[in-house]
């Protein structure tokens, strides 16, 4: 079985206007730069993005909000990025901002199959508006349902043919959670092997979970915020 596909442009080929997505990645760590570009350059449209973040000004998924091909995001984190405020602000796109521990736990809950779970984080603020909430030993719990999406776009360090892959240190992030919780889930990797060239130990997410795998090319891996120590 070869799940390998040419190209990022023949990836995104597959995705449909009106699509969710799943968008590995936290900050500008771990995003899969070339599904991005080459879902920018299509110009497919009305997506609803699941990420951590909303990446920076034309970068990552700021590139697809600069396009306006972003109907909704389901997003943790926002703040780096001022055409996304802009659209927010203006009504011009739908937000669901989740509690990062939260957003992990919906992606896994997704995935391993669990209709819901009920946790105490944001109980009595404005997330828990219109959710069932319960008091469980004395301590009020809302209760939060699964994310799942029609693609995830994860980003490995190695992967093989048939989809296994590895991921490097803090890449790592939400790219394996989300590969389980998505109806097509599409890796691009940097290096691509053949396989049993990957310890079996050292996979991450097995190949089951991986429809297709494309082997990326020219990586950025910006950094988001540089600090420097003066001299």
């Amino acid at each position: 079985m070869n799940k390998v596909l040419p190209t990022a442009d023949a990836a995104v080929a597959l995705v449909s206007d009106g699509a969710t997505i799943m968008m590995g990645g936290f900050g500008l760590c771990g995003i899969p730069e070339n599904l991005i570009r080459a879902l920018h350059k299509r110009g497919t449209k009305g997506l609803t993005i699941v990420s951590n973040n909303a990446g920076v000004d034309e970068f990552g998924v700021g590139m697809l909000l600069r396009t306006r091909q972003v109907r909704k995001m389901i997003s943790t984190y926002v703040g780096e990025n001022k055409e996304f405020e802009r659209q927010y602000l203006n009504g011009e796109m739908e937000v669901e901002l989740v509690p990062q521990g939260t957003f992990s736990e919906r992606i896994r809950a997704g995935g391993a199959g669990i209709g819901g779970f009920f946790t105490p984080t944001a109980y009595g603020t404005i997330v828990a508006e219109g959710k069932e909430t319960r008091v469980i030993d004395g301590k009020h719990y809302v209760l939060e349902r699964p994310l799942k999406a029609d693609f995830a776009f994860v980003k490995a360090w190695k992967g093989d043919h048939v989809g296994n892959l590895v991921y490097r240190r803090t890449a790592r992030n939400f790219n394996p959670v989300m590969a389980t919780a998505a109806r097509v889930t599409i890796a691009e990797v940097e290096e691509l092997v053949e396989p049993g060239q990957i310890d079996p130990d050292h996979v991450v997410t097995p190949g089951i979970f991986v429809k297709h795998i494309i082997r990326g090319a020219l990586y950025e891996k910006r950094i988001e915020k540089r600090t420097l120590r003066g001299g």
